[in-house]
């Protein structure tokens, strides 16, 4: 037991250690810390009454079969899923942000846990327990194709809702993406880079109220879908009261109300599900999956007298299994550590630079930095200013230029925050479509210094054009690629393309160091893609200073 305890243990600490990055950067996902403690709550009310096993009815013979092909079957399942944990292990690593790694890390520890279980009880336990060992995948941070389409329209239906809402109350207001433009300024749904949080809440505190109150399948359903409706009902209210702020006060007295405003939505979904769990749980017998005959004493009459059943099978794995498990788990960490370390020390470090803003430019003026945006960033230095280049295109013509900075140091969260902030995830988010991707190009900056950006093109919903460049720079690449001089390959976005996410695992590059470059080049009349290109190119020459 002592063996299948610290098996059991390296593998779930290794999972929510891996899984708690995001839970960190993404706020989204910061019930995650919760859920590990609830799935073992959950896994021991289910021990409670955990259903008995099988008595000694088999012959002997047919008994050792069976056990038999349950724990070769049980093995194969086990030795596959340990097998597949090195190469999950080896990229996450390096790919924190790599989302379907999470889950197949996820459905590795769940499968093997549900081994162990079955070994322990057979199928009537794997029933039993699979519900609480399979809880944690709530907590799995969702594929980025699935959660960019429907955070997105979840939170564009609200805005409009919300605005067409509002206008019934004498309140003018204009839906822009996930923004809302009142008198005073615009309001946010939720940040630019964000979505509705409280989903995957809701999700959450659906399912483990069923589970509470052991609710049937159906009811379970119920309550779910019950617990996203208060989410997006939460989320209108939340949505109209931050309007009103915005309108009747100030756009910055929303900042006073935003957090608050948020903890409330979670509030009301967890007392509302709660409602709703109590709810669907009267009138519901409970069920009991025992199902083992009265047992009689030594003094029952008749002969009658049954011997009391086992109330487990036979544990089918021996210790030594455990044993080369917790083995095989500690040779995968040393393998992966010693993996980059080795080539580590082959890094060589890229050119330091920084930005210096023309402060002498038209109009400049530095952004402030919305709290909420530093809070999930997290980043060690950063800036945003705002500047216009007049009559540069033709007499009467302006493009005004946005620029953001920002500078992680080496750790073991910067991939994550460094990416959570680009044009293809936020700009859409204020109501801009993608036009074109031009693809990424190398540009000559002050003192040699080359910067590789990726140019992507956006629509607005006033038929504006926004030209964006974005560069995010890890502080050490591989040598070959530093001769190879190709301008997607050192640490260019996009740095989550299936080749860059085997590149830092065939190089050894893990935490590095982040640099994000992003400029918006928003232009009347729009700008042509050469002009562009030629502006950023200029700009790059002005803003960029090298550093140690």
């Amino acid at each position: 037991m002592v063996a299948a305890a610290l098996a059991l243990g390296a593998l779930w600490f290794v999972l929510c250690r891996q899984l708690s990055g995001e839970w960190s950067v993404n706020e989204q996902y910061s019930y995650g810390w919760f859920v590990p403690f609830f799935a073992a709550f959950l896994f021991w009310l289910r021990w409670e009454d955990r259903p008995a096993g099988p008595g000694p009815t088999e012959a002997p013979s047919s008994k050792l079969q069976a056990s038999s092909s349950r724990g070769t079957g049980a093995m194969a399942v086990g030795i596959l899923a340990l097998l597949i944990l090195f190469p999950v292990r080896l990229f996450e690593v390096a790919n924190p942000d790599w989302r379907p790694l999470g889950w197949i890390h996820a459905a590795a520890v769940v499968a093997l846990t549900l081994v162990v279980i079955w070994a322990s009880g057979g199928r009537p336990w794997v029933r039993h327990f699979a519900f609480p060992v399979c809880f944690i995948l709530v907590a799995v941070p969702w594929i980025t194709p699935i959660e960019e389409p429907i955070v997105q329209g979840l939170m564009r239906t609200v805005a409009a809702l919300a605005t067409e809402t509002i206008t019934l109350f004498g309140v003018p207001a204009q839906v822009e993406g996930n923004l809302i433009r009142v008198s005073t300024g615009l309001v946010g749904v939720n940040e630019a880079c964000s979505g509705v949080r409280s989903l995957q809440t809701s999700l959450m505190i659906g399912l483990l109220f069923g589970e509470l109150k052991r609710l049937s399948l159906g009811k379970r359903w119920l309550l779910v879908i019950g617990a996203i409706v208060l989410a997006l009902l939460a989320n209108f209210g939340r949505a109209l009261f931050l309007i009103w702020i915005a309108a009747t006060e100030s756009v910055s007295a929303v900042d006073r109300w935003h957090d608050i405003a948020g903890y409330a939505i979670v509030a009301l979904v967890f007392c509302g599900s709660l409602a709703l769990a109590v709810a669907l749980a009267k009138g519901e017998r409970r069920k009991t999956l025992a199902t083992a005959e009265p047992v009689h004493g030594e003094g029952g009459e008749g002969g009658n007298e049954k011997e009391k059943p086992e109330t487990t099978l036979p544990f089918i794995l021996p210790p030594s299994a455990f044993i080369l498990s917790f083995a095989w788990l500690l040779a995968i960490e040393i393998g992966v550590e010693g993996w980059y370390r080795a080539h580590e020390k082959q890094l060589v470090d890229q050119p330091g630079w920084s930005v210096r803003p023309p402060r002498e430019a038209p109009a400049f003026r530095e952004i402030k930095i919305d709290e909420n945006v530093r809070r999930t960033l997290q980043f060690d230095a950063g800036r945003e200013v705002v500047w216009k280049n007049i009559g540069e295109k033709s007499p009467g013509s302006a493009t005004t230029n946005y620029l953001f900075f920002f500078r992680w140091n080496p750790g073991s969260s910067s991939v994550l925050r460094a990416r959570a902030h680009r044009p293809d995830l936020c700009l859409p988010s204020v109501g801009w479509t993608l036009l074109a991707d031009r693809g990424p190009r190398s540009y000559q900056a002050a003192s040699g210094i080359q910067i590789a950006a990726r140019h992507v093109v956006f629509k607005g919903q006033t038929n504006a054009i926004a030209h964006t460049f974005f560069c995010l720079q890890e502080d050490k690449i591989h040598p070959s690629e530093r001769e190879a001089n190709e301008p997607a390959a050192p640490g260019l976005a996009p740095a989550w393309s299936i080749a860059a996410r085997f590149r830092v695992v065939r190089h050894g590059i893990r935490n590095p160091g982040q640099r994000v470059l992003e400029a918006v080049l928003v232009s009347t009349p729009p700008l042509e893609d050469k002009i562009a290109e030629a502006q950023f190119a200029k700009l790059l020459r002005d803003v960029i200073v090298p550093v140690r």
